[in-house]
């Protein structure tokens, strides 16, 4: 194998790392995010509330960082045979709803949407994780 393709190669693993450590951590958060949120729903209130939407606001902090790893990741790709980038939100406008809100029903649309950004997360790590295979062949 040629020199300068190991080394484009070697960045993209490195790449794909980075990314792969903000999207497992935006994973567990949200992991944490449903159980407090499904306490939330059964017996919560403001303070269930209040930790559910910390554990979500540092989540979607994990995202904005691995978006930004992800399009390092594609950039990197692009050098060795292209690639298409993922984007991935949780949506603030919910938190906010939910806090002065706080019903059963704006919980179980925030908890939709949490299950809806664990399966985009999900996802995006399943897909990360074939193409780093692929690169370390």
């Amino acid at each position: 194998m040629d020199k300068d393709l190991r080394t484009e190669i070697d960045e993209a693993i490195e790449a794909a790392d980075r990314a792969l450590e903000h999207l497992y951590r935006a994973r567990d958060l949200l992991h944490s995010a449903r159980n407090w949120g499904a306490f939330d729903i059964l017996a919560g209130g403001f303070i269930s509330s209040l930790i559910k939407r910390g554990k979500m606001s540092d989540a979607q902090d994990e995202l904005d960082a691995a978006r930004s790893a992800l399009a390092t990741f594609a950039y990197e790709l692009r050098d060795i045979d292209g690639s298409q980038g993922v984007n991935i939100q949780t949506g603030n406008l919910v938190l906010a709803a939910d806090l002065f809100l706080d019903n059963p029903f704006v919980d179980l649309y925030v908890q939709g949407k949490i299950d809806d950004a664990r399966y985009q997360v999900n996802r995006a790590i399943e897909q990360v994780e074939k193409v780093r295979r692929q690169l370390a062949g």
